[in-house]
């Protein structure tokens, strides 16, 4: 069987590994945070000391970091991936990054013999623990059809959106450009109805079997009626760096995203005030703004 490494062993990457190893791969972990390493290795993974150490042991690796710099720190930095990993195996890209970044991450692969799946995910943190998460996979189809086991281990979802390192980026920027949408309306009517004095639960109800339901819409309700604003796995600054790169790729390709640069100012708003908070903080200052908050069993005003 294919043995697989993940870097990145928070939110997202735990899930990864937890489900990896629920099929039955080997998986070898790094990340910088002992807590989590420590949490690997109870959940039967082991642990590496180095980016290049989880190369040596893999045939296929996740990379599941922050942003492009670390994607590149963790592939060609002095214990990198690229210095470990042999001839025909996979780096699996399912971190956001820029589109660009993808792009050069993969001519700075060419004639590496390694290959590069381009494949952002979407699920945030239920469907990273669950194994229910949406790939966006760019790669020759061969290299998809390879790889596919270990990918089908953490996925429910896998589209085949390019063949290019960037497609998959590009997609993902497209969507969250949305996602962001959904969210800045959410927190705005949860705050009018507190204001007029709604019952959160009456709010999801209604909402939730409305045209206008969704997952991402009933997940951020539950949150927020709840005053669930920390620890629920879906922190501010991932959301906040998404739009960024959806507004970058608008602004690069001549492209207005009007809602989307509205939904930017209200994720700015929300990380400012509470940069240790989840996506549904973002409420919490149109909240203070208007004096009212959203409960499940009835509305508070001041």
């Amino acid at each position: 069987m294919m043995k697989a490494g993940v870097i990145g062993l928070g939110d997202m990457g735990s899930g990864l590994a937890r489900n990896l190893l629920k099929n039955g791969f080997s998986v070898t972990g790094r990340d910088i945070d002992p807590k989590r390493v420590e949490a690997f290795r109870e959940m039967g993974g082991e642990v590496a000391e180095s980016a290049a150490e989880v190369g040596r042991q893999s045939d296929a690796v996740f990379i599941m970091v922050m942003n492009g710099d670390e994607v590149n720190e963790v592939v060609f930095g002095d214990d990198g991936l690229a210095s470990t990993m042999s001839a025909g195996c996979a780096i699996i890209l399912s971190a956001t990054i820029k589109p660009r970044e993808a792009r050069m991450l993969g001519a700075a692969l060419e004639g590496s013999g390694l290959h590069l799946v381009d494949t952002p995910v979407s699920g945030g943190f239920p469907g990273a623990q669950g194994g229910t998460l949406t790939m966006m996979a760019a790669a020759p189809a061969d290299v998809l059809d390879r790889f596919a086991p270990v990918m089908e281990a953490v996925s429910a979802n896998i589209h085949r959106v390019g063949t290019r390192p960037g497609d998959g980026q590009t997609v993902k920027a497209c969507l969250q450009s949305l996602i962001g949408a959904q969210f800045s309306a959410t927190f705005e009517a949860a705050a009018l109805a507190a204001k007029a004095g709604v019952p959160g639960q009456v709010i999801l109800d209604v909402f939730s079997t409305s045209s206008a339901g969704c997952g991402v819409v009933n997940n951020a309700l539950e949150k927020i009626i709840d005053r669930q604003f920390e620890g629920t796995g879906s922190h501010i600054n991932t959301m906040h760096k998404d739009l960024t790169i959806s507004m970058g790729l608008g602004e690069e390709l001549g492209v207005p995203l009007h809602t989307a640069a509205a939904a930017m100012q209200v994720f700015h708003a929300g990380k400012t005030k509470y940069p240790n908070g989840d996506n549904w903080v973002c409420t919490r200052v149109i909240e203070e703004i208007i004096g009212a908050e959203l409960h499940r069993d009835a509305a508070k005003s001041d």
